[in-house]
């Protein structure tokens, strides 16, 4: 590690201030800021923690919308959502291991956009809306490709807003040693629609796979999507699984998300 400021605000306030300051950068859960800063990869001079921030905490549920404060740790939200919102909570119980679940926040995962991460598969399925200090962000504008978003420089993810589906379930084929998925599908069915989020395959991170919603809205079956194929071109391609592989575990675990809402 390397020398740097570290500073705690107990206000939103004072954290934005703080973050005006260059080369400062919040600090969330620090799953992926941490390890980072360890190999040199990023190397801000001064970190702001959001974790003592009250306002930042907290889950609530009015009017069919499920709202998560941005410092809330994976942990709560699945113990939390298990009742109102099953498909999310077995989501956010399949993220790493408890260590990382009592300390990693959903805003910490949304602004990061790993191209492996879960929540941005939900996010995008149910077309959640992404809450920052100055504004808010429909999920199909705010993840802009491979660890890309639309936040602005000293802007950070308050909120996030999931209208809650009628069903929906989130099936992960994991890689053993790291836990994320090499391909991970989330489904979620509404009354007069239904979104397909992909997180883990494609080079452009997460998406939504259309061709599905609109064949899982005239038919919520599995069966709705057994002819359908999902393009390799743009696909991750690694030592754990060709850009082949992967377009086929979209097929295969949308078809099993869907059979288990």
């Amino acid at each position: 590690m390397y020398n740097f400021e570290f500073v705690k605000p107990s206000t939103l306030d004072e954290a934005l201030a703080a973050l005006a300051d260059e080369d400062a950068q919040p600090l969330s859960g620090g799953q992926t800021l941490i390890p980072t800063m360890k190999q040199r990869l990023n190397q801000p001079s001064k970190l702001v923690s959001l974790l003592g921030i009250a306002d930042l905490v907290g889950i609530s549920d009015s009017g069919g919308t499920l709202s998560i404060k941005g410092a809330t740790n994976h942990a709560t939200v699945a113990r939390e959502t298990a009742s109102s919102f099953p498909g999310l909570s077995g989501l956010v119980a399949k993220i790493g291991d408890p260590a990382v679940r009592n300390r990693g926040t959903i805003g910490g995962s949304i602004a990061n956009n790993d191209p492996s991460a879960c929540y941005p598969a939900a996010a995008m399925a149910c077309q959640a809306t992404i809450v920052t200090n100055a504004r808010e962000i429909a999920a199909d504008d705010f993840f802009q490709g491979m660890f890309a978003t639309a936040l602005d420089e000293g802007e950070i993810v308050t909120e996030v807003r999931f209208p809650i589906p009628v069903a929906s379930n989130y099936q992960k084929f994991e890689q053993p040693a790291s836990r994320f998925p090499l391909t991970g599908v989330f489904v979620a069915k509404y009354g007069d629609r239904v979104g397909v989020g992909v997180t883990g395959a494609s080079n452009d991170g997460v998406f939504r796979w259309k061709e599905a919603e609109e064949a899982l809205a005239a038919n919520f079956s599995a069966d709705a999507i057994s002819n359908l194929t999902v393009p390799a071109d743009d696909m991750i391609s690694d030592l754990h699984g060709s850009a082949e592989y992967r377009a086929h575990l979209v097929k295969v675990m949308t078809g099993r998300a869907v059979a288990a809402c």
